[in-house]
């Protein structure tokens, strides 16, 4: 088996983290269980480009109890944990290309090595693997059955290339899943984003103003648990409904000149470019620190903050410092790549056991499926959707209520009246 990590002597410490994460997994463990059993991706070849942590693990472990062949690289660079990639090939028999900190060149080599083993399906954490197939295996990527991706930013690539009738193949957006977004997102992404900043920094939130670029789930995520903690938070936005539910939901709401000049913190999570740009650092007061919890490491113009800075160290783990000209300092934490993942361990397991009973079941889906889809992006179909909510519900111990005859017909008839 063909594989490059870090060191296999770390395997055992990573089983057992990964057995902590299963803990935590019910959804998943159900899927796995049913799937060792009736072996429906049995023939099927996954490739995935995912986050390396104890939750993928699991994932992969699901999968190929499923019968699938399966093939994981790293999707993020600073994501990757070593003891984890060596326990999937020490103990679970799955070929890992990952290691943390590996430089651009060995990423994607890494990518292109889970390529070669030829998947049927993809899984996307950022598009990484589809990317590569279309702008460099045109051939193999019109081989492939189906995809699925994972990020927001991810989905509004592929979504702009089946607009142009680029996409080769059709894609599952398991992001736009219910119990994908509104939980993994915005409750996922809150937590952890705030526990690597604090990580990384070990500074108190309580009474700092923290400025959230972009209010969508993730952004919601980050800006109320910001507040839980006691933090004044500010939230900058460019779309006019969302930034009135900011608003309505109690936050201040500024442009992004005046919130540069106001913030202690900074955190982006819009997945777009230089979010924060070379007039925001001017106007930055001394001690202002930046965070990106979006999908890739652009949203902060690093290059111009480089460029403005007369001096550039490391004064923590994750943490580095621009002394500005006027002596000003600025702190980049994690090199600006995702902070929850890059300074700690990304979205508590029993979030990602939602998002990845999607990964699952999607997998299960497109066997049969793929051959009527077109090559366009699709929602998870809702009955999956739905399925792995009751799991969920079933597995805490929560029961919910069924209408009645009564109420179903009145709910489906025109003519009752009021």
């Amino acid at each position: 088996m063909d594989y490059d990590v870090k060191d296999l002597s770390l395997a055992e410490e990573g089983r057992l983290r990964i057995e902590w994460a299963e803990r935590d997994m019910p959804v998943l463990r159900q899927i796995r269980e049913r799937f060792g059993k009736d072996k429906p991706l049995a023939g099927i070849r996954v490739g995935a480009c995912l986050h390396v942590t104890t939750e993928t693990a699991n994932l992969m472990i699901t999968m190929k109890e499923g019968g699938a062949e399966v093939s994981l690289c790293a999707s993020n660079p600073l994501s990757t944990q070593d003891d984890v990639a060596a326990s999937l090939v020490e103990h679970a028999g799955i070929p890992v290309f990952a290691i943390r900190g590996e430089d651009n060149e060995t990423y994607y080599s890494h990518i292109s090595a889970v390529l070669d083993t030829e998947p049927h399906v993809t899984m996307d954490d950022g598009a990484d693997l589809i990317s590569t197939l279309h702008s460099e295996r045109p051939d193999q990527a019109r081989k492939v059955w189906a995809g699925a991706e994972e990020t927001t930013t991810g989905v509004i690539r592929l979504r702009a290339m089946a607009e142009d009738k680029l996409l080769l193949y059709p894609v599952i957006a398991v992001n736009n899943a219910m119990t994908k977004h509104l939980f993994d997102n915005r409750f996922g992404t809150g937590q952890s984003t705030l526990d690597g900043i604090l990580r990384a920094t070990n500074i108190l939130l309580a009474g700092r103003r923290v400025v959230v670029f972009g209010y969508g789930m993730c952004g919601r995520g980050v800006a109320s648990r910001a507040r839980g903690l006691g933090a004044h938070v500010v939230v900058v936005e460019v779309d006019p409904l969302r930034a009135l539910e900011a608003v309505m939901e109690g936050f201040e709401v500024l442009g992004s000149e005046d919130a540069a000049e106001r913030g202690d913190l900074f955190v982006t999570v819009t997945g777009d470019i230089h979010v924060l740009r070379a007039e925001h650092f001017d106007s930055m007061h001394d001690g202002a620190i930046l965070a990106n919890s979006g999908h890739f490491n652009v949203e902060i113009d690093i290059p111009a903050l480089e460029k403005m800075a007369k001096s550039r160290r490391r004064v923590r783990e994750n943490v580095e410092e621009f002394l500005m000209q006027d002596g000003r300092r600025i702190y980049l934490l994690a090199e600006g790549r995702l902070v929850n993942l890059a300074a700690a361990e990304g979205h508590p397991a029993s979030v990602m056991d939602m998002s990845f009973a999607n990964q699952a079941l999607v997998v299960e889906y497109v066997k049969d499926a793929h051959k009527d889809l077109e090559r366009v992006v699709y929602d998870v179909p809702i009955e999956l959707d739905e399925e792995i909510a009751r799991l969920k519900l079933a597995a805490i111990g929560v029961s919910i209520d069924s209408l009645t005859e009564e109420q179903e017909k009145y709910l489906s008839s025109w003519d009752i009246g009021t």
